[in-house]
């Protein structure tokens, strides 16, 4: 049984697979699909884009696909940049780049409110277009003023997840594999995949 991961972010792929390790599944990502573009990402929701690019992959690569859509929300920022988060500071914007105007909004912002969340939400799609699972997953936590740790990915070394007092970066992968919003809306998505299977 073998799932398409519908990305080419190395760091969500150790992630992924790492947090479905022994559903049972195999798995493939896009970084064996060279021809195959990337998805557009136009839903106004997490649940939208994840179903879009799911849909897709599947239809892409005629591979059951599991895609995702998350995003970081920052309270004094109204929700921004949300559903715009990897796209924040433009399309060849690096996560530095995208971290580094976070904070330059963040400190221009009328609030001193350092609240701040991920969201998730994961799909499950067959090549002929049906979506088998949608799942999703939050993580509530604040925002450091600069950018702390080496590990993870994105906005990871701004935020420290609540109950915690290190960033997502600085965070062992076992720990942020437990309590991200990635994991928490895999965890859900795994139930279903014990029932799923490429020719049902």
């Amino acid at each position: 049984m073998k799932l398409l991961l519908g990305t080419r972010n190395p760091g969500k792929i150790k992630e992924i697979t790492t947090i479905l390790e022994g559903s049972g599944w195999s798995f493939s990502s896009l970084q064996e699909f060279a021809g195959v573009g990337p998805a557009a990402e136009e839903g106004a929701t997490y649940a939208e884009n994840a179903i879009a690019k799911a849909q897709f992959y599947a239809a892409a690569t005629g591979m059951l696909a599991l895609a995702d859509d998350s995003g970081f929300e920052v309270a004094a920022l109204g929700g921004a940049p949300g559903v715009y988060s990897a796209r924040y500071a433009g399309d060849n914007a690096s996560d530095a780049d995208r971290r580094r105007l976070l904070l330059s909004e963040l400190a221009k912002a009328d609030s001193r409110d350092r609240r701040a969340r991920f969201v998730a939400a994961v799909a499950i799609a067959r090549p002929d277009g049906q979506v088998l699972n949608v799942s999703e997953g939050t993580c509530d936590g604040t925002i450091v003023f600069e950018a702390r740790g080496t590990g993870g990915f994105g906005y990871d070394p701004l935020f420290v997840p609540d109950g915690y007092n290190q960033t997502f970066a600085e965070l062992p992968d076992d720990v942020k594999n437990r309590i991200s919003h990635r994991a928490r809306a895999l965890m859900r998505l795994r139930d279903s995949l014990d029932h799923l299977h490429p020719s049902s």
